[in-house]
């Protein structure tokens, strides 16, 4: 279910999926309406929003990540640090709305979950088997991308072996964001790879659904930021990756290690982790190059074929988030959104992939009921 939700300079559209006896998850977007007001007064319209949602639909809920989007993080990101002490993993990056704004929200939250800061510096989101660990905003000040990225790597690993985890067992998701994409990724790449392949994840194994996207923290010394999502608690069989090999290939092909998506089952509920996906063929070229409307029409065609893969369609689509390369292209990505996907909370912001020629990327998150008595529910 989806509702749109309109606040006083600012609104909202919200997903809920619940089942009974089970926990209700919420995936919301929140924006400002008022793109002419300055940060302060925009960030305010923002935290009103998010309290009065809290304080309604979502009473009894509470946030397990959040991710802030901001148009100039070096004179924003501590304003909104110091505006927001909830207890989970925050995420703050510029990648700036794509509406004018200065800031947006996407956040994900749960009912009857208990939550803590471990001393690993995770995040736990704990129901019944199940403990979910985020972390946010991970940075470094190492010497280049390179080293940052491989520190970043090596000190998640030490921090899921506190919690009794490895990364090729628990961690689901990840997310890159690299200053500069166009100098720096080269070196994120090759971090990434390096430490991948210690921890045994291989072309012959496995990797994680990630995306690898443009976007910086306030400091310009910080050339990459990760954020992780791993689950201790689950199983090996609960856990399927997504290929879609008629319209895609495996990312080994060309260099890089990561999942295209990724399909956990819980015994309630089913979860898709849709990776970046862009306009790209099973051969791993680019498709309609300098041409960001038959890029989409790809992008989404590629989406489809990975839902699919998971028994899924777009309907079951918690959020996406939208990344441009040109933000003169907004207006008209924005325009085919709206129409295919009126009220999906969605967040359209400015960020390069990491090829120059794809113009669009986009990533989501499906959650489906279904019924398998194999494993305990969420």
């Amino acid at each position: 279910m989806t509702q749109h939700i309109i606040y006083t300079d600012a609104y909202a559209d919200l997903f809920t999926f619940e089942r009974e006896g089970g926990i209700k998850e919420y995936h919301a977007i929140l924006h400002v309406t008022d793109c002419k007001k300055a940060f302060s007064q925009q960030l305010d319209a923002l935290m009103n929003a998010y309290q009065q949602l809290m304080g309604n639909q979502l009473k009894g809920a509470v946030s397990v990540f959040k991710r802030y989007f901001l148009s100039d993080a070096a004179n924003q990101a501590d304003e909104v640090a110091a505006a927001d002490s909830s207890d989970c993993a925050k995420s703050i990056v510029e990648q700036a709305p794509l509406d004018g704004t200065k800031i947006a929200l996407w956040v994900y939250l749960m009912t009857d979950v208990e939550t803590k800061l471990l001393p690993s510096e995770l995040y736990e989101v704990r129901h019944g088997q199940y403990r979910h660990l985020w972390n946010a905003s991970a940075h470094n000040m190492a010497a280049n991308s390179e080293y940052q990225m491989r520190l970043l790597f090596n000190e998640y690993v030490m921090q899921l072996v506190q919690e009794g985890c490895t990364l090729e067992a628990n961690c689901l998701r990840t997310w890159l964001f690299v200053n500069d994409i166009d100098l720096n990724y080269g070196g994120v790449v090759r971090a990434r790879n390096q430490v991948f392949f210690t921890q045994g994840l291989t072309n012959n194994t496995h990797f994680i659904a990630s995306t690898g996207i443009g976007g910086r923290m306030q400091d310009p010394n910080v050339l990459t930021m990760m954020d992780n999502y791993a689950v201790a608690g689950i199983q090996k069989e609960q856990i399927t990756y997504l290929y879609a090999p008629t319209h895609l290939n495996r990312t080994s092909d060309y260099g890089v290690s990561f999942e295209r998506g990724t399909r956990v089952d819980y015994g309630d509920r089913r979860h898709v982790l849709i990776s970046g996906t862009a306009s790209i063929n099973n051969k791993g070229m680019v498709v309609h190059q300098k041409d960001v409307v038959k890029q989409t029409l790809r992008m989404w065609e590629n989406v489809e074929e990975l839902l699919k893969e998971a028994d899924c369609t777009f309907d079951d689509v918690a959020h996406m988030i939208v990344y441009l390369r040109d933000g003169s292209d907004y207006q008209v990505v924005k325009e085919m959104y709206a129409e295919r996907f009126p009220n999906k909370p969605i967040i359209i912001v400015r960020a390069s992939v990491c090829r120059p020629d794809w113009l669009i990327e986009m990533e989501c998150m499906a959650v489906k009921a279904i019924n398998n008595d194999k494993f305990p529910k969420l």
